[in-house]
Formats: C-alpha cells, structure tokens, sequence
C-alpha cells in the first residue's frame, strides 16, 4: 500500500546505459490505482526510455519492478501487456496501409470457431471501442488517410482494447483540438474511476493541473523532484526540467519593422481530391518580411493542406498566390525551395527526417546541389555547413555522423529547422514546430524564430498551442472549415479570443 491507496506497479533503483551515456539513474516511481501520475522532463531526460522499461521494450536495465508488489521481469512488451501495462507511444506505431480496425486487433485478430479471421466481430469490437473513446472514425479506414490527430485518437482506441491496468501516455494531446482533449480527458476519468492508474508524459503545464495528481520530474536521468500536481505551478515544474530559473518563454521581435509583403494569398481553393482531408476552400491572408503570422484552428480547420499546398504538395489551386509581387506558380517542393519557401512537417519522425541517416546527411540533404562541384560532393563543405548549424542553434550531440534517431526530439526539430536554415530561404512554412519538445527546446526555437525575422524573413506558423501563438506571432489568421474565418492581432486579443474565433464565434475587440 502506498498512502493508504494500492501501489499497482513500482519502479525501484531502475538504471539503463546506452554506451557511455546513463539514460537512467536509479529511478524509483510509483503508479497507484485511480490515479494520474505526471512524469516531467525535458528531452533527453530519461522519460522515454524509463517507459520503455517499464512497458517491456527495453530489457537490459538493472533495477525491479514490481506489479502488485511482486517482482517481474519483462522480455518483450508482450510480457507486459499480459501484466496489464499498455503504452500509447508519442510517434505513433499504426500501420498507414491498414485499416482502423486491423491496427486496434494486430496480433489479437478475433477469431471464427472454426479459426477464420473473424472480420465481422473484429468490426464491431472496433465500433464500439471507438464510441467508449468519442471517436467519429469508420473502422474500416485505413489509417494512412487519417490526420495526425486522428490517429493519436486510434492509439488511445487501441490501448483501451487492452484493458489495461496501467496506461502509459506519452504525449497524447499533442495533435489534438481543445474539444478532443476534452473527450480524452473524459476517457482518463473513466479509467481512473475503474482503478487504473495512468502514467501520463506532457510538456503541457496546462494539461498537468487539470488531470494529474502527482507529478515527478526527471533531470539527467535522476529524479530531481515530486510534486502534488493540483498544487504545482508551471514556473515550479519549469525551473525543476531545467535545473534555472525560469526566463521569459517567449521571444518578442517588437524592434523589427515589417516590410514589404513577401506572400499574398487571395480566395485559395484546393479541389477536394484526397478524402478525409479539409482542403483550403477559400483563405485569403499576407505575411510581410520581418513578420510571424500565425494559423489558428481546431483539428481539420486546413491548416496543414494550407501549407503543403504553399509548398507545392498539396496538389494544384485556384485562386491568387503571389510571392515576392510575383505569381506563385510552383507545384513541386523542389521549385519552392528553389524561390525561397521551405516547409517544416508536422511530423518530424515520418515527413521530416531520415532516421537511420547522420545529422550530417540530414542537414545537407537540400543544399546538396550547391555544395556539389561537377556531380561530386565535398565533404569538407558538408561538414562546415552542418558543423556551423549545430554551433548556431545549439544542437546537442556527440558527432555529426551520428544518426538523427539519436538526438532528443528537440535537437531532431532543431536539425529540419537548420535544414531549412541552409537554403537561405524568405519565408518559412512551419507546422506544429514545438509539437513534442520540451520547455527548455522550445524557447530556443521561439528564439531561433525571432532571429529570422529580424533578418526579414517571413513566418506563417501552424500551432495548436493558443499561447504559443499568441506569444510568439504578431497576428494570427484563424481557419474554420477550411477558409479564413478571423483575423488578429495578438497585441489585442488573447487565447480566448483565438479558441472563439476557432470554434465559429464572432469576436470583437
């Protein structure tokens, strides 16, 4: 028993190496039934692999852990999942190519008497999973067509179908609409109320106080502090990641003086060609040089296709795009980044990067041509690039040829972002840039940003984080439907303001 509530599972002296590097130092946690234990850290800080041990993916650790108080030891997430442990992973592990209901029961497929593939039952067990969990999704669509959000939402789907005793959720909000986290929340409730415990892994200090109970934070490795949750505050729960104290999050640019506009959309329509997408079907809005400009919105309000098509992937629109005074007329990637627009995906891990390649080889994977001479690369320029990108943006890591699946997911951000960096572009295309980093990444970036701007670039950035844009942006244009419903200026309206405007609400200032 642990404070008169059971201890469902314990982590005790929990260490784990990679080479020289300890991941993990002597971790002790606790999950207790019917509650939301917050685990806190930055990147890199050992919240990821302690997961891991514990939901059986990682198996050479020293160190017990206990389920029900008895010592276990686990050879595969299998073992764990039969101990009742699920985990719903940050980067998603569905199968694009198969449907909603083949990702919830892979491995489990519900079977005839007689040992067919039972399709019909295996259907139903997803309709119904999916109606517990809120969700508007035909089980038998195949999750390739899905949006990111979507899919997080078939994760949890699936985690549920375990009917587990413990819940590992790392960042599962992340992609999500307010109205959506609304429904996962009520789905944790739920749970809670059944006696699971939840760990849940967040860089969302708003999301911490309104679901957790407890909350420890990881520093290195080692636990460096615990906190009662409803009582923590976000500066408390900061300072403790980062081991200072708390500076201003958000990096303001009020010195730069917008010039001249650099892209100018009137009345953007995209054809409807790829289902379940909300193609732009009517946005008119500007960015000017030294200007961040912003786009709001709820899960399918088209900012993602906004985007992709401004970059040339998103198939061909209608309507008038001017970059530059010029018509814009790219419908390749390659064209844009050869007028001066790059793109940064929302998913790093999948649009983003090639994992198993250098940093190196990702950094100079667009400017290749330019440090070629007669078809043959130089080396020595590639190293000078990417070594000057990481000094820039303060990359932490080891060598530049080691592999980009190697750095914690704000170094890998900072990497698509120096990528970007070394085409020299005019305006930058950022989707979800601080999707999944922690506190400390994220105001590099908010930085890095404000230093383009000043050097007269122009951004137009996607974010589901109202404080995010509202701090960082100098005006935010909010999509509905796919059209351009509002436009403010963040020296006047607020968070509220942009989730009214979000949800179809007129707002006046």
């Amino acid at each position: 028993m642990d404070n008169g509530v059971a201890s469902l599972v314990g982590l005790v002296r929990i260490s784990k190496s990679y080479g020289g590097v300890k991941a993990c130092r002597d971790v002790d946690l606790t999950v207790r039934a019917g509650e939301v234990h917050a685990l806190l850290g930055e990147n890199g800080a050992g919240k990821s692999t302690l997961m891991r041990v514990l939901s059986g993916d990682l198996t050479d650790y020293t160190g017990t852990i206990t389920v029900g108080g008895e010592p276990v030891r686990f050879h595969g997430p299998a073992d764990a999942q039969r101990a009742g442990i699920a985990m719903i992973h940050q980067e998603l592990d569905l199968v694009p190519g198969l449907s909603v209901a083949e990702n919830i029961f892979l491995g489990r497929e519900p079977r005839t008497p007689v040992g067919t593939l039972d399709r019909r039952a295996m259907l139903r067990e997803t309709a119904n999973l999916l109606r517990r969990a809120g969700i508007a999704i035909d089980p038998g669509r195949h999750v390739g067509e899905l949006r990111t959000g979507e899919q997080q939402l078939v994760s949890l789907a699936k985690a549920l179908s375990l009917d587990a005793k413990v819940l590992i959720m790392d960042e599962p909000t992340s992609a999500l609409s307010s109205a959506e986290v609304d429904r996962m929340f009520a789905v944790i409730g739920e749970l809670r109320r059944s006696g699971a415990g939840i760990v849940y892994i967040s860089h969302r200090m708003d999301e911490i106080g309104r679901i957790a109970d407890r909350a420890t934070v990881l520093r290195n490795g080692s636990v460096v502090a615990e906190f009662d949750a409803r009582d923590m505050t976000a500066d408390q729960a900061a300072e403790a990641m980062i081991g200072r104290p708390v500076r201003a999050m958000f990096t303001t640019h009020e010195d730069v003086t917008s010039g001249e506009t650099l892209l100018e959309v009137r009345d953007l329509v995209v054809p409807r060609t790829r289902p379940g997408r909300r193609d732009p079907a009517g946005i008119s809005l500007t960015v000017r040089r030294g200007e961040i400009v912003g786009l709001a919105g709820l899960l399918g309000a088209g900012r993602t296709e906004l985007l992709e098509t401004l970059f040339g992937a998103g198939g061909r629109w209608q309507g008038a795009v001017t970059f530059k005074g010029r018509p814009l007329r790219h419908h390749r990637p390659r064209s844009a980044i050869r007028a001066g627009v790059v793109y940064m995906p929302e998913d790093r891990r999948i649009s983003g990067l090639a994992l198993d390649h250098s940093v190196l080889a990702n950094t100079v994977l667009s400017v290749v041509d330019r440090i070629a001479r007669l078809g043959v690369v130089s080396r020595r320029r590639e190293t000078a690039e990417t070594t000057r990108i990481v000094h820039d943006l303060s990359i932490k890591l080891a060598s530049v040829r080691d592999p980009v699946s190697a750095l914690s997911g704000g170094n890998q951000q900072k990497v698509v972002l120096g990528r970007m960096l070394l085409t020299e572009p005019e305006l930058l295309l950022l989707d979800e840039p601080t999707r999944g980093v922690d506190v400390g990444a994220k105001a590099e970036i908010y930085q890095l940003l404000g230093q383009a701007a000043q050097r007269g670039m122009g951004v137009l950035l996607a974010s589901s984080e109202l404080a995010e844009l509202v701090g960082v942006c100098d005006r935010v244009v909010v999509l509905r439907g796919g059209r351009d419903v509002a436009e403010l200026r963040t020296s006047q309206a607020g968070e509220a303001e942009l989730l009214a405007a979000s949800m179809g609400e007129v707002v006046t200032l």
